[in-house]
């Protein structure tokens, strides 16, 4: 598989080490004892994978392009620090074109305790553009054009995106504020309720509010694309009634594969295909395991894939991993309040399994590369595999977006 044109930029390059603290990251590939891993395939798969990869658009609707700390005891520190490290070595080595990235380093913890404040949201931001306009990998992507520009040349196209909207407060021009620094999609809750909707950590969801309905319609006159992968079950069948356009479930996986509400129920997963919209199945630790493959990886991942098609049909699903580069599982022990594991528990169950890395799909290289492989080794027709790997967001993405 050929590598993206990098020419070995390091994050904050720009600067002297003197400027801001160090930190050392983990391995942006593998991490302590977990080493990379490959799907394998003949030398004929191989080589329809590299014409597959070639002739389609590979998209990401979900994942995070950060390095974390290489001791999980510095991650609240690097955070405060203020200043995240993207992986854009390890990008290289992948075969995604674009990247809905959710930035969100202070949505677990900012300059206040809870985090989601608008001024440390727009100074994360801020700061990722800035280190992102100093290297030659990531283009800031603000529409479709610069999606294809990117595949043409051989870099990667940085969607920037929120998880949840609570920095808008009850302030609606604050969505036309984020559009023009640069946001296209935007969650609607965080597992916990604001001021648009209940999330699903809720104990009763309400629905969307009031100003949740007005939320909806700006997002659409926007033409900003919205996600409601951490929404209550009311509040996104609310969301997509309510939008006159397709919407996201960036990533999640069916509920009948894994009984927790971190997944999707089937009603809300055929509402969205019945408006257009797409699922990207997760990978990040603790979420798509399944009855069949309890021990999360590939085998469980797809076991989530294949039940999301023939519920919602070939069209309307693609894959979001929710990946880091480093330790994303000790990053779940630092911050297990503020990601409210309890929703990830699996319905009659009081522990969460221990699942000390997710093999084949540890971080966005190793997922992405690994998943269109599993398509290959599957005997997936290319047209089918087209679709999922990229094909299906393209279209949703036109629908939505203003340009």
């Amino acid at each position: 598989m050929k590598n993206k044109r990098y020419s070995g930029y390091k994050s904050y390059d720009y600067l002297d080490k003197k400027d801001y603290e160090q930190f050392e990251f983990a391995e942006e590939i593998g991490w302590g004892d977990v080493e990379p891993y490959e799907v394998l395939l003949s030398e004929a798969e191989e080589q329809r994978l590299e014409k597959i990869i070639e002739k389609n658009i590979v998209i990401s609707l979900h994942d995070h392009l950060i390095d974390l700390p290489k001791d999980k005891g510095q991650m609240i520190a690097a955070i405060r620090e203020g200043r995240p490290a993207t992986g854009y070595e390890a990008l290289s080595k992948s075969c995604l074109d674009a990247v809905i990235d959710n930035l969100g380093m202070y949505f677990l913890i900012g300059a206040e305790k809870n985090g989601w404040k608008w001024n440390d949201c727009i100074y994360d931001l801020g700061m990722r553009l800035c280190d992102i306009d100093h290297q030659d990998l990531i283009i800031r992507c603000n529409g479709i054009e610069d999606i294809i520009k990117a595949k043409k040349e051989g870099k990667v196209a940085f969607i920037a995106s929120f998880e949840g909207c609570m920095m808008i407060e009850n302030e609606l021009d604050r969505l036309d504020i984020l559009y023009g620094l640069g946001v296209r999609m935007l969650g609607i809750t965080y597992n916990d309720a604001n001021t648009l909707g209940s999330g699903l950590a809720e104990k009763k969801d309400r629905g969307l509010t009031n100003l949740g309905y007005k939320a909806i319609e700006r997002l659409n006159k926007l033409g900003m694309a919205f996600d409601i992968s951490h929404c209550g079950d009311q509040t996104s069948l609310d969301v997509i009634e309510a939008s006159t356009k397709s919407v996201f479930i960036s990533h999640a996986g069916a509920r009948a594969g894994w009984n927790s509400s971190r997944m999707m129920s089937d009603e809300v997963l055929i509402a969205c295909a019945k408006k257009g919209g797409i699922l990207g199945i997760e990978a990040a630790p603790h979420t798509t395991l399944s009855d069949k493959y309890p021990e999360q990886g590939l085998d469980s991942f797809f076991d989530h894939f294949k039940y999301a098609v023939d519920l919602m049909g070939i069209d309307h699903v693609g894959f979001g991993p929710d990946t880091m580069y480093g330790d994303h599982c000790g990053l779940h022990v630092v911050f297990s309040k503020g990601l409210s594991m309890k929703s990830f528990l699996k319905k009659g169950t009081t522990e969460m399994p221990h699942i000390p890395y997710v093999r084949g799909l540890e971080n966005p290289t190793e997922a992405s590369n690994n998943i269109v492989r599993y398509f290959v080794k599957s005997g997936y027709s290319d047209q089918d595999i087209a679709k999922a790997i990229g094909g299906n967001a393209l279209r949703v993405l036109k629908e939505v977006w203003y340009k």
